[in-house]
């Protein structure tokens, strides 16, 4: 074996020397800082992007988490549905006469209501601000989708409410209305999109299912029936649920097992109205879970509407109504009755025990101030007038609906801020 060669005298020298070279060292000493620095900030840029990587990831998993339609979401501890009434000079949020969809029920102004404050309110709620009602947004996110409303008249004027302040932004040529039957259609032809009310007052097949004549005093529903009128909800991207009013008879609920509504001779049972609406509840529930994808649809239920017709249960005169009422409730505790209570509750049970997933819109408690919003006598009569109720307009007067452009515009901002906000 070989020995290795050894240094030649001038190598080691220079070895010498370097050892022993002062500039030399320093030099060394920098470049070798220089060259760690470096390394750092690459190490930390690198640090940086696997981090964003990570915040993009959590981002995602967070969108896909998020619920159908969503694009952000309120502050945290903000309750919409508690606030207070503001009033604005800026509202309403569109003019009677720029809707012609509203249905003379509801035209207030039309009929000759000569104030005109109750146009001007605003629900600010305490803990946060509502944002601001975008048709675009609405329209451009129903692109070839269906929103439905399904319910009562209450529903309807929702659903009215809607269609005024998104029609506004459509030209005249690119949209719709049309009836068939209990459906109800209006078509954004640009968008290809359809805002629908479907009349079913309480959801199950019933005595008062006709669109036209429904006026029925002696009510009945059946057992088990929702497929009656929930095969035409099918398809529907965004659904929207009311019933209460036609509950609400004072006396025992009949439920149809058996047989014909037009039958004589009926197999029925008679149940009490809390447990007859907490049975429409759950076969409301159980269609949704059936025929709605919680990855692509949204479903809502709003709240009892309140009436407003003892004006002594806000400290008014015995045996007056709405009528003539031109302000609003101050008192923030007042609620309209203990029925609506009592309904409320089972909503809140049933509702706590399913898994399905559906928004609450509670628009009982701040629809409860707002006396002054009614339609009273400023509407269509179904039917001419008596001498008698011209004499006495407390008499005939309607303390149910709302008129429009009104408080059913602040329901569907609420509606918008929970669709997109939630």
């Amino acid at each position: 074996m070989k020995s290795p060669p050894s240094s030649s005298p001038s190598s080691s020298l220079l070895l010498r020397k370097t050892r022993l070279s002062p500039f030399l060292f320093t030099l060394l000493a920098v470049i070798v800082f220089i060259a760690v620095i470096l390394y750092s900030e690459v190490f930390s840029q690198c640090d940086t992007k696997l981090y964003g990587l990570r915040v993009s990831i959590s981002r995602i998993i967070k969108n896909k988490e998020k619920l159908p339609f969503a694009i952000g979401e309120r502050e945290e501890g903000c309750d919409v549905f508690k606030g207070r009434w503001v009033w604005e000079k800026s509202r309403p949020l569109y003019g009677e006469y720029e809707c012609p969809y509203i249905q003379p029920q509801l035209t207030c102004q039309e009929h000759g209501r000569p104030d005109k404050d109750y146009l001007h309110w605003r629900w600010q709620p305490h803990a946060c601000s509502l944002p601001s009602f975008n048709a675009t947004l609405v329209l451009e996110s129903l692109r070839g989708k269906r929103m439905l409303f399904v319910g009562d008249s209450l529903n309807r004027g929702q659903f009215v409410s809607m269609v005024c302040l998104l029609q506004r932004i459509i030209p005249e040529n690119a949209k719709s209305m049309e009836t068939f039957g209990s459906l109800t259609v209006f078509t954004a032809k640009d968008y290809n999109a359809k805002i629908e009310y479907y009349w079913a007052p309480f959801l199950l097949e019933s005595n008062a299912d006709d669109a036209v004549i429904h006026r029925i005093t002696d009510r009945i529903v059946r057992k088990g029936s929702i497929n009656k009128h929930g095969k035409n909800w099918k398809g529907a991207d965004i659904i929207v649920f009311n019933t209460y009013l036609w509950w609400m008879t004072g006396m025992p609920f009949k439920i149809l097992q058996k047989g014909s509504f037009k039958d004589d001779v009926k197999d029925m049972i008679e149940v009490s109205t809390e447990d007859a609406y907490r049975m429409a509840m759950k076969s409301m529930l159980r269609w949704v879970k059936r025929n709605m994808d919680p990855k692509k649809n949204r479903v809502f239920f709003t709240s009892m509407s309140p009436s407003h017709y003892k004006s002594i249960d806000w400290g008014g005169e015995p045996d007056k109504n709405c009528y003539n009422e031109t302000t609003k409730i101050e008192d923030p505790s007042y609620w309209e009755s203990d029925s609506s209570k009592s309904i409320m509750q089972v909503i809140r049970e049933v509702f706590s025990k399913s898994e399905v997933p559906i928004t609450f819109l509670n628009i009982t408690q701040l629809s409860s101030y707002r006396k002054d919003a009614h339609t009273s006598i400023y509407k269509k009569q179904w039917n001419p007038l008596t001498p008698e109720q011209v004499a006495n307009p407390v008499s005939y007067a309607d303390c149910t609906h709302w008129c429009l452009p009104g408080l059913q515009d602040t329901w569907n901002e609420l509606l918008f801020t929970k669709l997109f906000y939630p």
